[in-house]
């Protein structure tokens, strides 16, 4: 067995599965399929273009119970409310609750785990049952915290809900931490979600989260997530939506930071007439690995989605997309687009593409591209003949390549123009690298 896997079983053996849901067995079912099928290998389609052997070899320790220090700076541009976690563990100290709307609730999974029903608790039961599924299983079986938020049916907010994940250093060792997650909006209900996954200073730990979205009918979402981690830091997140009749998500993924950065993104429109718009960047620098996969499974009628995917890589970077599209028998009526366009920055850089319509209904518009290429000589000609320096004119365009992505939001939206600095400023990251 790997460094990773006897980490993650040694994790386990120290795991207090004092939980309000009788989940016990469930854990120790998912260890174990995770140690008897392994570390997916590069054979496995999959994980074709995410390569784990280096991450194979390592061992991390389990967090403290504690959360570790955290420098109330790094939090001054986040309002409330939000809750916050620093190396997986919640920090009741910077985290803020007040003011959500009535008929919202906000609370962390260890609290629900010890003083809910386990009703409240029975997301925490899904099987993974795929061999490649091993981040999944592994959270599974170790998760002991993350976010619960509620809305009622009928409720109706514009307020943006933060949810701020912080990696700091730890001395001598590299952690891991197993949060699991749960958005859902009742009947009629409207939310707003920011997901920020930041850094306070370098660090080379793991986190492994695992988000379940669950929108009633005629519910709308809004919900915004940022990766700006360290680094050296290994991201490993899963997002599972399943979408109600009439019900709207709204999405937008920035993949702006990380060592080895891997979101999947699979989402069930199940409901007639369910929507989903779901955009995103990825920006990779350096020695960087991003990879996002789209899994978007059309199931009831009259469902669309509108995907809108931008990629660059600089560097010696690597970023990978796969955008997969499921149209089931019966699905008549389904509306789906798909755009991965992505730019090479320079020559040692590496861009893998990979879109995948399958379609068994009749009477649905469905359409997929994916380019790679690097930035139009002749607009960086045209820009230049107006008095732009050759800087000045690559980041006039790349930001205009990749603020195509925001459209999920309204112009002027304040959360839009707040992405809008965040998007640059990794820009200007991206271009002095």
């Amino acid at each position: 067995m790997s460094a990773l896997l006897d980490s993650f079983a040694a994790a386990f053996q120290s795991l207090d599965l004092r939980d309000a849901a009788g989940l016990r067995d469930t854990r120790r079912a998912a260890l174990d399929d995770a140690l008897r099928d392994g570390v997916p290998h590069a054979r496995v389609e999959a994980w074709k273009y995410t390569p784990l052997r280096a991450l194979e070899r390592r061992a991390f320790a389990a967090p403290s119970q504690s959360p570790a220090a955290l420098d109330t700076a790094l939090l001054a541009d986040i309002p409330s409310p939000r809750i916050v976690f620093v190396n997986g563990r919640f920090d009741a100290q910077h985290s803020d609750v007040s003011g959500l709307p009535s008929g919202v609730t906000l609370q962390p999974l260890s609290h629900l785990l010890v003083e809910g029903e386990p009703r409240d608790a029975n997301f925490l039961a899904r099987r993974f049952d795929r061999s490649d599924e091993i981040f999944a299983r592994i959270n599974a079986a170790l998760a002991d915290d993350g976010v619960v938020l509620r809305a009622q049916a009928g409720v109706q907010s514009s307020q943006p809900i933060h949810l701020v994940f912080v990696g700091v250093a730890a001395a001598g060792t590299d952690q891991a931490w197993h949060l699991r997650h749960l958005i859902e909006l009742r009947d009629d209900a409207s939310l707003v979600v920011v997901e920020h996954h930041l850094a306070a200073g370098a660090h080379s730990h793991l986190a492994n989260q695992l988000m379940h979205v669950h929108l009633g009918a005629s519910a709308t979402l809004r919900h915004a997530r940022v990766q700006d981690d360290a680094t050296d830091a290994t991201l490993m997140a899963r997002t599972e939506a399943v979408l109600a009749k009439d019900a709207d998500y709204r999405r937008i993924d920035l993949e702006l930071g990380g060592g080895l950065s891997r979101h999947e993104l699979n989402a069930a429109l199940h409901g007639n007439n369910a929507r989903l718009h779901a955009n995103g960047v990825l920006l990779a620098s350096g020695k960087r690995h991003l990879d996002t996969r789209l899994g978007i499974d059309h199931v009831g009628r009259d469902t669309s989605c509108e995907l809108t995917w931008r990629g660059m890589a600089a560097g010696r970077s690597k970023a990978a997309f796969h955008g997969g599209i499921l149209i089931r028998e019966g699905a008549d009526g389904t509306n789906a687009q798909l755009s991965n366009k992505n730019l090479l920055l320079s020559e040692g850089a590496e861009i893998d593409t990979q879109p995948v319509l399958e379609i068994h209904a009749d009477e649905v518009q469905a359409a997929h591209g994916a380019t790679v290429g690097q930035l139009d000589p002749t607009a960086l000609f045209y820009l230049r003949s107006r008095g732009l320096s050759s800087d000045q004119a690559r980041a006039l365009l790349t930001a205009a390549f990749c603020r195509e992505t925001l459209s999920v939001f309204e112009p002027g939206d304040a959360l839009r123009s707040a992405l809008e600095a965040r998007l640059d400023a990794a820009l200007e990251r991206l271009g002095a690298a």
